[in-house]
């Protein structure tokens, strides 16, 4: 019993001390609330020489951080290449319209040809059947349909002749193949660099001096002359040649010399006495050869059916006949011959010269040689247009020489692809 009462006492001593151990370190814990104090901070206001001193300040030391710099640049460089690309998306379209008009007239070209001559010869033969035998009525009416058919022929006759309907095929297919020479530019400026102002300015210009070259509607006075007073070469090109320096668009400078000397100078200048005494000379000489032979074809087909139309009513059958079979074989050495094909693709070669000329002429013109071409790309540009490797190509430039030298006329053309 003792012992019980021993151990309780014990018990709640122990229970004692410890609660008062927990009043102890809770006392200790708690920290007492501080009492709020509140901060005054004054409004500062400029004063007049402050504000004075920043409005004298210029303009242009004002920092302007560098990314607004590179954001409106890179804005103008997407700008770019979005004109580029709606340029080429008309350059594919007028690729498509000039091809689809180019099998479209050589189409007319054939169904005429073969329409006039079907009507030719059935006009020759009643004509003919005139002049056998008929009496009558039977007789009449030979010469009747004979005179109609060769009237319908001769209308026919002086429309192909006018329009010629092969040289309008022709010019729709070098169309074709302009524009698709322009459509692999732009793409090559695209993919290779970043388009400037200049790439845009040079892609338009050569679009409308393209479509001015080969204008798609054959009415309005908008058809190229098919009879001029004397040939012409074809022109295609912008009149006013963009100069593009030959520098990068990081702004890094060329190598000196920029691929250019003296001697290549030299060569240049010969290849271009070549192309013009040469070349040019001969592809006028041709021109005005075939021009003379469409004009007189043109003129005698129509005028070999009038006056077979004329005897035929008039009662002269074998002359109707004779006259009829002559303009049929003139239509066809015109127009199945397509000398007016012949015609345009010399006007086209002649243009080849010509553009080829300017382009060396003004690229020597520029005095600053970094703003040139580099020298030996273009150069190759040079051999490649003429069907020439880079040593056949000095090896005519040197013969030229000598033959300027010596005072003899030198007999080999700059082109071997025409």
């Amino acid at each position: 019993m003792a012992s019980l009462q021993a151990s309780s006492c014990l018990m709640f001593s122990s229970s004692s001390s410890c609660s008062s151990r927990r009043r102890v370190i809770t006392g200790a814990i708690s920290v007492p609330k501080l009492p709020k104090i509140s901060l005054f901070t004054p409004k500062i206001t400029p004063s007049r020489e402050l504000l004075g001193l920043m409005n004298q300040i210029p303009i242009e030391k004002i920092v302007v951080p560098s990314t607004t710099i590179h954001q409106h640049d890179r804005n103008e460089e997407c700008n770019r290449t979005a004109q580029l690309y709606a340029i080429l998306e008309a350059v594919c379209d007028r690729v498509e319209m000039h091809n689809n008009l180019g099998e479209q007239r050589n189409n007319w070209n054939t169904l005429l040809l073969n329409s006039i001559n079907m009507i030719t010869l059935t006009a020759t033969a009643m004509s003919g059947f005139a002049v056998t035998g008929g009496e009558g009525a039977s007789l009449l009416a030979l010469k009747l349909s004979s005179a109609l058919l060769f009237s319908a022929a001769t209308g026919m006759m002086v429309m192909v002749n006018k329009s010629q309907p092969s040289q309008l095929a022709e010019e729709q297919r070098n169309a074709v193949r302009l524009f698709k020479q322009l459509q692999r530019e732009i793409e090559t400026v695209i993919a290779l660099s970043v388009p400037c102002e200049e790439d845009v300015e040079e892609a338009m210009e050569k679009v409308l001096a393209l479509d001015k070259a080969y204008p798609l509607p054959l009415l309005g006075g908008k058809m190229i002359e098919k009879f001029p007073k004397s040939f012409e070469p074809a022109v295609w090109w912008p009149s006013r040649h963009l100069q593009r320096k030959n520098t990068n668009k990081n702004g890094e400078t060329t190598r000196q010399g920029n691929g250019w000397n003296v001697e290549m100078e030299m060569e240049m200048r010969e290849i271009v006495k070549v192309l013009k005494t040469k070349d040019t000379e001969d592809y006028e000489r041709l021109g005005n050869l075939v021009l003379k032979i469409n004009k007189f074809l043109a003129i005698s087909g129509p005028l070999l059916t009038g006056i077979a139309a004329v005897g035929s009513f008039s009662g002269s059958p074998s002359l109707a006949a004779a006259a009829g079979a002559l303009a049929a074989v003139v239509n066809s050495f015109e127009h199945g011959g397509q000398v007016g094909m012949v015609f345009e693709m010399y006007r086209n070669c002649g243009g080849f010269f010509k553009l080829l000329e300017e382009s060396i002429e003004s690229t020597l013109d520029q005095s600053e040689v970094d703003k040139r071409e580099n020298g030996e790309m273009f150069e190759m540009k040079v051999a490649l247009k003429l069907g020439r490797s880079l040593s056949e190509l000095r090896d005519l430039a040197r013969k030229s020489s000598y033959s300027s030298i010596e005072g003899t006329q030198n007999e080999e053309f700059a082109s071997k692809l025409f």
